[in-house]
């Protein structure tokens, strides 16, 4: 399955996959209902904060990955096994909802984001909770290929490799930072920021994509990070979807660089 799915490619095979719609508490007070009143037909809901992410802690940042024992009975008590095709999506234009598709491509599972979200869902949505019988499903560890550490990071850029800071410029610049411990970026990461893989709402083309991410063609074992590990998967998902090798993603990002007194940062 391509990362990155479109609305009318769901619609024909709606029968064949799950769909989720992603929920965090980022996007306002009761993300929960706000899916209640409209989703698409079937999809179930999938908190951030409770399903897609560890207890917060300094170094390991605001939205570590969760265990796999607690992964995995998260999606089994919606029906999700280890062979079952999930598109996510949200109304974030799938800032949200690529920290799922990605968690699942990293295990070898078939899954993508919906280009577009539930904006671009043209029939009509569905109310109130979807039920699924629930399934026994066999944890799988996350795999180290797919991730780096704060040394990790420092390491890549001591050789010279791309490590991309996934957020708005005025945060990666150090102008403003609203969340973190400090503010600035890693130095010597360069800034590409999620929301720029999208016009209007939906991914750019292939092409498009591929330009954006000319820097980070040279580096088959590049990394990206984001505030905490989130968005990062947007960048993920797009740069695989231009035909680049899928970079590795720091889940600490700047909410666990930040915490680290050791760690330096870079301004501007």
């Amino acid at each position: 399955m391509k990362p990155i799915v479109d609305a009318a490619w769901l619609a024909d095979h709606l029968a064949d996959v799950v769909v989720c719609h992603v929920g965090t508490a980022m996007t306002g007070p009761d993300p929960y209902g706000d899916y209640l009143a409209g989703h698409l037909p079937g999809a179930h809901y999938v908190s951030l904060e409770d399903m897609l992410a560890g207890p917060a802690a300094p170094v390991v940042g605001r939205h570590p990955l969760p265990t796999p024992t607690a992964f995995a009975e998260g999606l089994g008590a919606i029906g999700i096994d280890t062979e079952t095709a999930v598109v996510a999506y949200d109304d974030r234009g799938g800032a949200f909802a690529a920290r799922l598709a990605w968690m699942l491509r990293i295990i070898g599972q078939e899954a993508a984001v919906l280009d577009g979200g539930l904006g671009a869902w043209a029939e009509p949505l569905e109310t109130g909770p979807v039920a699924a019988p629930p399934t026994d499903r066999v944890p799988v560890e996350w795999p180290a290929e797919a991730l780096a550490d704060a040394d990790d990071v420092q390491a890549h850029l001591d050789a010279e490799g791309v490590v991309v800071d996934s957020r708005e410029p005025a945060r990666y610049r150090g102008e403003t930072e609203p969340i973190d411990a400090r503010a600035g970026h890693v130095p010597g990461a360069i800034n590409l920021p999620f929301a720029d893989n999208l016009d209007d709402g939906r991914f750019r083309p292939t092409v498009a994509l591929a330009a954006r991410f000319e820097p980070v063609a040279r580096d088959p074992h590049a990394i990206v990070y984001c505030g905490s590990g989130v968005t990062a998967c947007h960048n993920a998902l797009a740069i695989e979807a231009a035909g680049l090798p899928r970079p590795r993603v720091y889940v600490g990002s700047w909410s666990g660089w930040s915490t680290d007194p050791a760690r330096p940062i870079a301004t501007g």
